[in-house]
């Protein structure tokens, strides 16, 4: 992993220093979300995109798009393409997320990778520690061992800290190291001495105390196994620094590369489209099915009917059926993220439902009561918080939900002199919620309609717009909506300014075949 990071800081030194500069296009695509007008404008850009839709496409069926046709490639071709599209994604990665660090590869609790491991360890220290238990002693394997800790401690240094560099070659070299064992006047314990106080001057804060307690191991076999153990920990800590400082130069670059290394891509998989292509086209034939609204007249060539359909496919990212469709190529690298929002939204979809069908049966009699929903909210979050495992069992769990928001409403209406929650009411409560699990449920349809909604808003509002209005039924869960509507921003605008080029291909063809796709 620290080789692909190092590779990837020298493919960007390659590149100019000046940041990215979006075409005009682009901007047009992403930052420019159109006038701030009326909405029968709009509604007038939505339906001249159904009869472009409408016009333009064969049948209202069609699915999948021809392949383009197939190439053959050698196994170098391959491995080399498969190198550069990691690097994309780890510089992808870097950008996105903020939160990102490198860790150490662990095996398996009771894998085999894990149990052969540690035999071929146990192996390798059991022989170090009989050549030291011979008569001499024999060092060979010690002193290759201090080689690669001699390397390892030479890798920490930086451009220019020659003094350290002179000091740690004059106190490990290995010639003089190998005479001392041969007339043997080798003191081990001061070069492992040397080792750890160099490793406290390297080493980051939270790896004082690891370092320290280096000191106090007295015997040379577990002092080396322990040494190697904190040197792994301090070369993650390096490269999660060299992380940290790629990150803002990336920031810069990271449009221009990850676009130059999708081209190489497609230049030798030149099908590496086909899904992207089938997903906007999806989304075309989705919105020409859907009733037509507005009045017609806008120009064809607005761009606010590319910008329509794309953003209505970025929606159709977050309702994905993830064991039938396979995900578009220019947005696989964030399908963990998307599934994430979708899951996410499922939950709040629930939640948001439940909460409406409680409000519109119990009446005013609950309506400002403080605290009210917060606890009717966290109750029926607990209940639900399994509801993407296995074991989750709906109609057990709404059975619950029922059950236990009729308890605090009733509790709650006695504390405040209401008049008790009747049986007949709880009754049509509870069977108002075990129907909520139904995706053709109409509460259910009109809370998912509204989020999504307004998470378009989040896609059409420019830098210098506020956050779209909250649609009503909404505000329980306003809160971890606008939190999300602000990371599918982010997502989307910068695979916008990605994959620009190809997209706006794309998106002629579907709306006007054979159109000029110049960008």
């Amino acid at each position: 992993m620290k080789t692909i990071v190092v590779q990837v800081i020298v493919g960007l030194s390659k590149m100019p220093k000046e940041p990215h500069q979006p075409s005009k296009e682009e901007n047009e695509k992403v930052d420019d979300k159109g006038p701030e007008g009326s909405a029968s404008q709009s509604d007038s850009s939505e339906e001249m995109l159904r009869k472009r839709i409408r016009k333009n496409t064969p049948s209202p069926h069609r699915r999948t798009p021809q392949s383009s046709p197939p190439k053959f490639v050698s196994v170098e071709e391959m491995m080399e393409t498969a190198k550069g599209v990691t690097k994309m994604a780890l510089a992808h990665e870097i950008v996105v997320n903020g939160s990102f660090q490198v860790k150490a590869p662990e095996p398996a609790e009771g894998s085999l990778e894990k149990r052969v491991k540690e035999i071929m360890h146990k192996v390798f220290w059991d022989s170090l520690e009989s050549q030291l238990n011979d008569d001499p002693p024999v060092y060979d394997h010690a002193i290759k061992l201090v080689g690669e800790i001699k390397e390892t401690l030479l890798s920490f240094l930086m451009p220019g800290q020659t003094r350290l560099q002179g000091q740690i070659e004059e106190a490990l070299d290995l010639s003089l190291i190998q005479q001392q064992a041969e007339n043997g006047a080798l003191d081990i314990g001061k070069v492992a001495q040397f080792i750890i106080s160099t490793m406290g001057a390297f080493c980051a804060p939270c790896r004082d105390e690891d370092v320290r307690k280096l000191q106090d191991i007295a015997d040379v076999v577990p002092l080396f196994r322990a040494i190697f153990a904190v040197l792994d920990k301090m070369k993650i800590d390096m490269a999660n620094f060299a992380v940290s400082s790629l990150r803002p130069h990336l920031l810069q670059q990271s449009v221009e590369y990850e676009r130059n290394k999708f081209q190489e891509f497609l230049d030798k998989q030149p099908n590496a489209l086909d899904f992207t292509q089938k997903w906007l086209q999806d989304t075309a034939d989705t919105m020409l099915r859907e009733p037509a609204g507005g009045a017609s007249g806008a120009s064809s060539s607005n761009p606010q009917l590319l910008l329509s359909l794309h953003n209505q496919a970025y929606l159709q990212l977050l309702c994905w059926d993830q064991s039938v469709d396979t995900f578009p190529e220019t947005v696989l690298m964030d399908r963990a993220r998307f599934q994430e929002l979708q899951l996410e939204l499922e939950r709040l979809t629930w939640v948001a439902s439940v909460l409406l069908i409680v409000y519109n049966c119990a009446g005013e009699a609950i309506s400002g009561l403080p605290g009210l929903v917060d606890s009717l909210k966290g109750t029926i979050s607990v209940l639900l918080a399994d509801m993407h495992t296995p074991s989750f069992r709906a109609d057990e769990a709404f059975a619950a939900v029922g059950e236990k928001l009729c308890l605090e409403l009733g509790a709650c209406l006695s504390q405040h002199g209401f008049s008790p929650f009747h049986p007949n009411r709880q009754s049509a409560l509870k069977g108002q919620i075990t129907a909520v699990k139904s995706q053709d449920n109409p509460i259910r349809k009109l809370i998912d309609s509204r989020i999504q909604a307004y998470l378009l808003g989040f896609l059409e509002s420019s830098p210098h717009k506020s956050n779209p209005a909250l649609p009503g039924g909404l505000a329980p869960i306003g809160k971890e909506l606008e939190e999300i509507g602000v990371r599918l921003s982010h997502l989307v605008n910068f695979n916008k300014l990605v994959y620009a080029p190809f997209y706006q291909k794309l998106l002629q063809d579907i709306l006007q075949p054979g159109g000029s796709s110049d960008t």
